[in-house]
């Protein structure tokens, strides 16, 4: 008697989009971090990736005010609001986001859910050895979870088709679930925006300086400071130099503006539902 071929089992259904609001001019997904986390692997499950952005208040000022990064923006298939400045104004505007959404908070807690549900992890940028010895922190804190690989491309990768294209292989081979994407912004959406269209089932997150947190190469600031949106204070007091004019100059004004321009709109009674 022939024996009858095994059925295979049906992927998971993708969960359903989430709600998005417009704050100052950037769209974001209205999500807390855990159903964050939980929409990433779900959608993996289905066979399906994408792309993330968590965006700080320097990123959002940037997306309204250059043409590439609010492209960017925009292309992302989910962007989270990563700054106290974005929830506060979302909710003085009456369109309410359910907390702050930082990469670097989801960073460990997306790579144990990962690893609970059999999807693969690449840890890719940071500086000299980071990626390696956060995947090794990783591995002993998840021991089930895979990780498929670690890259730490050399300063100017992004202007050397080898490198760009070794990166290409890299992936190709390690064909992960999620992609860490560690550089820095906008070089770290510029790359995704490169590499997603070839892994159409991995989800790309850009993380930023999160592995050298993960680390202790970097120290981030205590929680009552990144409750209460003063997480830059601790930032400018490490790198004074680099952060003066992304937190002083340029984002204590846009702040302004945007709390400023939040309340407007309540009061106007203008709908930001997107």
């Amino acid at each position: 008697m022939t024996a009858l071929p095994a059925l295979q089992a049906d992927p998971p259904p993708l969960p359903d989009a989430p709600a998005r609001v417009d704050v100052g001019g950037v769209v974001f997904d209205v999500l807390t971090q855990d159903a964050s986390e939980d929409y990433l692997i779900q959608t993996a499950q289905a066979g399906r990736g994408g792309w993330v952005i968590t965006a700080n208040l320097d990123h959002a000022r940037r997306a309204v005010q250059e043409e590439e990064y609010g492209e960017m923006c925009r292309e992302a298939d989910l962007v989270l609001a990563d700054g106290m400045p974005l929830v506060w104004a979302a909710k003085l505007q009456g369109t309410p986001l359910p907390e702050r959404v930082a990469g670097s908070a989801m960073t460990e807690p997306l790579a144990r859910k990962a690893a609970a549900a059999g999807l693969s992890l690449y840890l890719l940028g940071g500086t000299e050895g980071t990626a390696e010895e956060a995947a090794q922190i990783l591995r002993q804190r998840c021991p089930e979870l895979h990780i498929a690989g670690t890259y730490c491309p050399p300063f100017g990768f992004e202007k050397d088709a080898e490198q760009m294209a070794f990166i290409r292989r890299e992936l190709e081979r390690a064909r992960p679930a999620i992609v860490y994407v560690a550089l820095g912004s906008p070089k770290q959406e510029r790359l995704i925006r490169e590499l997603r269209a070839q892994h159409p089932q991995a989800w790309f997150i850009g993380i930023g300086i999160s592995l050298s947190f993960l680390t202790g190469e970097v120290s981030r600031a205590p929680r009552w400071m990144q409750a209460t949106g003063l997480e830059w204070v601790h930032r400018l007091a490490q790198e004074p130099k680099r952060l003066f004019r992304r937190y002083i100059v340029d984002g204590l004004p846009y702040a302004a503006k945007l709390l400023g321009g939040a309340c407007l709109r309540r009061i106007r009674g203008v709908p930001q539902r997107a």
